[in-house]
């Protein structure tokens, strides 16, 4: 059974729905993001690697979709905002811990 050209369109124009998603969500993330107060400095030097590898992925990820590179803008995304997310959960970067945008 082979696929059609409608099943082709309906699954790039969803994987570009969901990668303007994740770029959205990690953009919202990085603006929120904070360096965690009175931390030790390895500490601090630690949450600023978090934000600086997110900012380098969301670049990444701008770079790739701009270039029609869709699973690798996806991914860089995603890696980015799992550095926000990690960094959220060992404490070293405060984030809201209402809403949508890290894990509780």
């Amino acid at each position: 059974m082979t696929g059609n050209s409608d099943d082709t369109d309906d699954l790039e124009a969803g994987f570009r729905e969901k990668t303007g998603q994740y770029e959205a969500l990690l953009a919202e993330a990085l603006a929120v993001a904070t360096v965690a107060e009175d931390l030790p400095e390895s500490q601090r030097d630690a949450a600023e690697q978090c934000l600086e590898m997110a900012e380098a992925y969301l670049r990444d990820g701008r770079h790739f979709r701009e270039t029609d590179d869709l699973p690798d803008a996806l991914a860089a995304f995603s890696y980015g905002h799992g550095w926000l997310d990690a960094g959220a959960r060992v404490g070293v970067l405060d984030v809201p811990s209402e809403g949508h945008l890290f894990t509780q």
